[in-house]
């Protein structure tokens, strides 16, 4: 047998090999799923992962069937430096998919729309940082992997830590920001004190934080804005968070009325409304009178609710309501501004004389 006809021969074995080890790799995907009908994290692993997993066992026993060509070649060198470079992809890959695997059946776990979800909130923003801690760890490591496949890497890196002292002095100026950020990232995740979902006035806005990275927050304003913020916003500035320690929000409905207007039956009607409305959850309801000054008298209707946007609904379904009410049943409550009238006083002086001044009253 010459060269050349040994040398087709390993690539046929190793092709073989590879699309054995994909079939194999499949089949242990199948099987996995399989067997996890009931374990919900193993059915979703083996869907996700049945490519990455069938291509790293290819990769890997196309390695070992070309071992089997002793001799010395050109193609050896290339080939198996292209073969660990996927391996290392497939592997990086297979871990990756594991891990947003574990994140969303995690997720599952912590469901927020359900009535008080300030725990649930909590988990998900720690499970969701600590993925994206994962993942980045994952690449590196992965990226860090590949470059040392590389002839000469290993030198090169020996010349590189000699200047270390220099390179990280530089490094550390110029990502201090960065590193700022990332670290402020973990604080919020795991000192809780904003949560995914938390409802919050930032930069006089009102919204929902809608995401946390390591380096950024992105809070959902009401109008369906994004405002977007450094991680270091929120453990150097003060803001407001409105569902710190539950997740209900309670909100005022505010109305300037005429001094005629009759309390009792409307806070009695405001309460039976309230009460009956499928936006209030039960815990807050108020009617009081704040202020009486000049022509008006100031009262405001306290609810609750159990988001920013279910409260707003009911503010204004009771606005709506109690302005209805007061038209129709009590016209004259109504706010009206009164001013007194001037009059003319005549005043009598002891010569006889009468003197004329303007009052009011």
């Amino acid at each position: 047998m010459n060269i050349s006809t040994s040398v087709w021969l390993t690539l046929a074995v190793a092709v073989v090999a590879a699309v054995a080890a994909a079939v194999v790799g499949e089949l242990v995907a199948l099987g996995v799923r399989r067997l996890g009908r009931n374990h919900e994290i193993l059915a979703t692993l083996a869907q996700r992962g049945r490519r990455p997993l069938a291509g790293f066992m290819a990769t890997l026993a196309a390695q070992w069937a070309l071992k089997i060509y002793s001799q010395t070649a050109d193609w050896q060198q290339p080939t198996f430096f292209a073969l660990t470079l996927l391996t290392v992809a497939f592997g990086a890959w297979l871990a990756v998919v594991a891990a947003n695997v574990v994140q969303d059946v995690l997720l599952l776990r912590y469901r927020i729309d359900v009535k008080d979800n300030r725990r649930q909130r909590q988990r998900r923003t720690q499970v969701q940082l600590v993925k994206r801690v994962a993942v980045a760890l994952i690449i590196v490591v992965a990226v860090a992997s590949m470059l040392l496949t590389i002839p000469g890497a290993r030198g090169a890196g020996a010349s590189v830590l000699a200047s270390a002292g220099l390179l990280s002095v530089v490094a550390g100026l110029a990502a201090q920001t960065s590193l700022a950020n990332i670290f402020a990232g973990l604080q919020i995740a795991f000192t809780d004190g904003i949560r995914v979902d938390d409802v919050v006035v930032v930069e006089e806005e009102w919204g929902n934080i809608e995401d946390i990275t390591l380096t950024y927050v992105v809070v959902k304003l009401w109008d369906q804005r994004r405002l977007i913020l450094p991680s270091t916003y929120f453990t150097t500035t003060p803001f407001a968070n409105w569902t710190r320690n539950s997740s209900d929000i309670i909100g005022s409905v505010d109305f300037d009325v005429d001094w005629t207007v009759p309390f009792d039956e409307v806070r009695s009607h405001a309460e039976a409304f309230v009460k009956d409305h499928p936006l209030w959850n039960g815990q807050t309801y108020a009617l009081q009178v704040t202020d009486a000054r000049n022509s008006f008298v100031s009262f405001r209707v306290l609810v609750s609710a159990d988001s920013g946007g279910e409260l707003f609904d009911l503010r204004c379904a009771v606005r709506e309501e109690l302005v209805a009410l007061l038209r129709r049943e009590h016209p004259g409550a109504l706010p009206k501004v009164r001013m007194d009238t001037p009059r003319a006083v005549h005043i009598p002086q002891q010569d006889g004389h009468r003197a004329t001044r303007t009052v009011t009253g």
